[in-house]
């Protein structure tokens, strides 16, 4: 991102400084001597003109091609990245980890491991911003978007928001908290045990909280309480609504003939607006969840989904078709 940004800057800037300092030099060497002096018409050589579109087409075309690896890269994680769920909310950041812990406003990672967020927003559009990471990715409220990146070294980095989000702007701040591997392995450990792990300065009370269990269970007890598995089947039998069991990564066909792949935003947005894209040989009977379901609860229930996987899906079949790889897993 640095590099091709100050190409970029470079570049203009030599050409700008060439292209004005050549007008002063033009204005000057032809300037007007005379009432009755006219300007001569000129005619470019071919390949002068040939060199005025291609020079700088070039530059552009190779911007392009940089800014498209750029984009790619930052939009494909890969496929050991740790997952961590983001919920931005009026004005403050949640964070869950599917290991167990949750957390506000503070995003402990591990250095030298690749991090996907999955972001969401619970009120109005916010974009999360890490400077010093050059991450910045809109937060939409009623879908997912995504963001990665892989922390060098350990250290604190600010969180900002880059949309404006209404009067408490400013203040929706938070920090990345980068650890080395084996310092991030002991605190998520002291998380589960109930244990305070304050890295410098006083324990708050959220550094005394409770076991928190891992996100799967978790959305295994919301689902039980919600009544999610009244009308969703766990394994592969036929039910109200589709089965969860291989849910995650498949192509499913909608009731208007579309193909759509399950991830983390076609789940939740299925929970918050299950009108909106209904599956072919079933009926549009779910309730929406919007506004009943917190940021954590919804991706505790988008994890145990996306835990519900067959042998064969896990190890893929010996013989026959191949399975489709499930991302993430």
């Amino acid at each position: 991102m640095d590099r091709l940004h100050y190409f970029v800057i470079l570049t203009t800037f030599v050409m700008s400084t060439a292209v004005g300092l050549t007008a002063i030099f033009f204005f000057i060497l032809y300037r007007r001597r005379s009432e009755t002096q006219t300007t001569p018409h000129i005619e470019p050589a071919p390949l002068l003109e040939a060199a005025f579109v291609i020079i700088p087409l070039a530059f552009f075309l190779l911007w392009w091609v940089m800014g498209y690896r750029t984009a790619i890269g930052l939009a494909t994680p890969p496929a050991d990245a740790m997952d961590i769920y983001v919920q931005g909310k009026k004005w403050m950041w949640k964070f869950a980890y599917p290991g167990g812990p949750n957390s506000v406003n503070v995003l402990r990672v591990p250095s030298g491991r690749p991090v996907r967020l999955l972001m969401t927003s619970r009120d109005v559009i916010h974009s999360f911003y890490v400077p010093e990471f050059r991450v910045k990715q809109d937060v939409l409220p009623g879908r997912y978007s995504q963001v990665w990146f892989q922390a060098v070294e350990p250290g604190r980095f600010q969180i900002l928001c880059a949309e404006y989000c209404g009067a408490g702007h400013s203040i929706m701040r938070g920090e990345v908290i980068v650890l080395k591997a084996e310092e991030y392995e002991d605190w998520v450990s002291a998380q589960h045990r109930g244990l305070a792990t304050k890295q410098d300065g006083p324990p708050t009370a959220l550094d005394f909280a409770p076991p928190l269990g891992n996100l799967v269970d978790q959305g295994r007890r919301l689902a039980q309480e919600q009544g999610c598995v009244k009308c969703h089947s766990v394994d592969g039998s036929q039910h109200i609504g589709p089965t969860w069991l291989d849910l995650y990564g498949r192509r499913e066909r909608l009731s208007d003939g579309r193909i759509v792949n399950v991830d983390e935003g076609y789940i939740t947005e299925s929970m918050m607006d299950p009108f909106a894209k209904i599956v072919d040989g079933f009926k549009p009977v779910m309730p929406s969840f919007a506004n009943k379901l917190a940021g954590p609860e919804v991706a505790a229930i988008v994890e145990y989904i996306k835990s519900l996987q067959s042998d064969a899906v896990r190890t893929g079949p010996s013989e026959g078709p191949a399975y489709a790889p499930v991302r993430g897993r």
